[in-house]
């Protein structure tokens, strides 16, 4: 026998305005529907023993945040867009509305989704090294704007002045050896609001889609930013992208990175993919 469907949905305590409100209203459309559901906006369970499902509204941050204080969860989880990333929920349910998602959720529709796993933390879109994880070093403690309009003007801040980083990329026998001005190994075809770095990433295929950027003077990255933008840039010299189920990247030096937009430093980046690793009611 099923059990009765009780979901436990969750706000993120330092969301936004427009935060609270999507999940007003997805509790409201949810006592439409007559599912059983609590609400909690400040303070989350410790256990979701007594869920079947839990529904998390917010960015990818929310979404990184939770499987990584909760790495154990086994039940289907959702997320609805209400960050000022919301890129790996563009790769679930694309450009849906609130009502749309609602009623597809609910129809129980479960997609295993691959894991990243990086250091010791999970990521579900996708890792940065190098030059965006410097942007998103430069967006902490700053009012985020929706979309990609922060990542663009931390970009365009920052693209001229980055120095590229000596690297050692370790996989599957193949070592590169070369300065880099970024890395990304990614699960999801986009991050930063919307800019195609993956576009070929699937986030059930069991691998990472690894594109390195060598050394590219700065004129190359203004006129290339906009290619990168579009997911047009596999072909170009120099470009190298792999598909790998994990990889080894280490520096002489810390290199600012991220994890779903949630910045990170090291010198030694040991990344890997688990196949099927949370559930998702897609």
């Amino acid at each position: 026998m099923q059990p009765t469907k009780y979901i436990a949905l969750l706000s993120n305590p330092a969301g936004s305005h427009k935060t609270l409100q999507t999940a007003e209203k997805i509790s409201l459309l949810l006592k439409r529907h007559g599912a059983r559901h609590s609400t909690f906006t400040r303070l989350w369970p410790s256990s979701f023993d007594a869920f079947t499902e839990v529904w998390l509204v917010g960015g990818d941050g929310t979404v990184n945040w939770f499987i990584n204080q909760f790495p154990g969860v086994q039940l289907p989880l959702a997320v609805f867009n209400a960050g000022s990333g919301n890129d790996f929920h563009w790769m679930l349910y694309g450009n849906t509305t609130t009502e749309q998602q609602v009623e597809r959720v609910l129809a129980g529709n479960v997609l295993q989704v691959d894991a990243g796993i990086c250091n010791g933390r999970f990521f579900l879109n996708g890792a940065g090294i190098g030059f965006d994880g410097a942007i998103v070093k430069d967006l902490i403690g700053k009012r985020k704007l929706s979309g990609k309009a922060s990542y663009l003007l931390s970009i365009l801040k920052n693209i001229v002045g980055y120095t590229e980083k000596p690297c050692t990329i370790e996989m599957d026998g193949e070592v590169i050896r070369q300065d880099c001005f970024m890395i990304s190994v990614a699960n999801g075809r986009r991050y930063g609001g919307g800019f195609y770095v993956a576009p070929k990433a699937q986030v059930a295929d069991g691998l990472l889609d690894m594109m390195v950027v060598g050394s590219i003077s700065p004129m190359k990255r203004i006129k290339y930013l906009p290619v990168i933008e579009k997911g047009e840039h596999l072909g170009l010299p120099f470009i190298t992208y792999r598909l790998v189920p994990r990889v080894r990247i280490t520096s002489t030096m810390p290199v600012h990175a991220h994890l779903d937009g949630e910045y990170m430093s090291a010198s030694v980046f040991e990344i890997s993919m688990l196949p099927g690793r949370f559930s998702f009611l897609v």
